[in-house]
């Protein structure tokens, strides 16, 4: 029945319900259609603020860079302690605010400019695996900073400023909303039960199949029971492990690989650079309770019905409760039967053969 009535399911990581409506896969469309990218963009492009030699838009140069690069953000939403004036409280319990210090850093993937994450070698995606846990080993270790958020805008539909690959990782004091709400149900779900409730999730989701994307012996990736967005996905560490740091050298390079599994299944599903909006979840280490909490990375991307049709969180979505037509079982078996290879990859084997 879950296939064809309405209902809503309970995501457990935050307590919040999500409206499903299978009913409604059959609809037309006369609405907003994306343009799509209708070049390859170059390796190297001398207008692009990340590229290595370049300057970029605050004036600073780049270094010939030749693998990962990272820098302070020229722009950063965050300021260390002390580089703003005091913060004056306004009385009155109605107008709350304080002070949040923080750091704000970008990590280029590569030189490349034409190369995102799924079509990097598996070596230059380790490479970036390791620059995310040495950050975060770097950030951590600041007395100011209790959270540290790495995630990706990819794409120009999920507001990416610079087409150049490239993630953020933003250091704050306090625990930001979404994280602070998965930690508070992991918490509650371990003194209710005394388990893990990731780990309870990743064991239940091997076992059925039926949601799960891509596989390897470290991490398991699915689309979730509770999936918001058509083509959402969540990444999850088989072994119960807080955060990147925590990572056996041989988990971090299963790491890298289904990262570039499941971005190339992204890519191949409409062939074309898909976009998303990615970010992970870990311990915020100067809170109570770290061990409750288990690693994982949360996907989601805005393509509905094709390369040019997205989905829009308006109207029910933002005054009521998310909702989606497409069930996560249908779009799990979806990307899980598309190709291996990236398409890109695949097409330039392609016109060799004809050569």
């Amino acid at each position: 029945m879950l296939t064809e009535l309405p209902h809503r399911r309970l995501n457990p990581l935050t307590g919040e319900w999500v409206l499903v409506s299978p009913q409604r896969t059959a609809r037309p469309w006369q609405g907003h259609v994306e343009a799509t990218p209708a070049d390859v963009p170059p390796a190297y492009d001398p207008r692009c603020y990340l590229c290595p030699g370049n300057a970029r838009a605050a004036g600073r140069r780049n270094p010939n860079y030749t693998a990962t690069f990272v820098f302070d953000n020229d722009y950063p939403a965050l300021l260390p302690p002390g580089s703003a004036p005091r913060l004056a409280p306004d009385p009155g319990p109605l107008f709350a605010a304080e002070a949040e210090p923080g750091l704000c850093r970008v990590v280029c993937y590569s030189p490349r400019h034409d190369l995102t994450l799924p079509e990097l070698a598996l070596e230059q995606v380790h490479a970036v695996v390791e620059t995310w846990r040495n950050q975060t080993l770097e950030l951590a270790a600041l007395d100011f900073i209790h959270h540290v958020q790495i995630f990706e805008n990819k794409g120009e539909a999920m507001g990416c400023s610079n087409p150049h690959p490239h993630s953020q990782v933003w250091a704050s004091r306090h625990v930001p909303n979404e994280p602070a709400k998965e930690a508070a149900a992991q918490q509650a779900y371990l003194e209710r039960t005394g388990g893990c409730l990731v780990c309870d999730l990743t064991r239940e989701e091997a076992a059925r199949g039926t949601r799960v994307v891509a596989a390897n012996a470290s991490f398991l990736v699915i689309v979730p029971f509770w999936a918001v967005w058509p083509f959402e996905t969540l990444l999850l560490a088989r072994r119960h492990t807080a955060g990147l740091p925590d990572l056996e050298p041989q988990e971090a390079q299963d790491l890298a690989e289904i990262l570039r599994a499941v971005t190339i299944l992204y890519d191949n599903l409409f062939e074309v650079s898909f976009p998303y909006s990615m970010g992970f979840h870990q311990a915020a280490w100067r809170e109570p309770h770290v061990d409750a909490h288990h690693l994982h990375v949360h996907f989601y991307p805005p393509l509905l019905r094709s390369a040019s049709v997205r989905k829009f969180m308006v109207g029910y979505e933002m005054l009521a409760m998310p909702q989606r037509d497409l069930t996560p079982e249908t779009a799990a078996d979806a990307l899980r039967r598309l190709p291996a290879t990236h398409y890109r990859a695949r097409s330039a084997a392609s016109s060799e053969a004809r050569s």
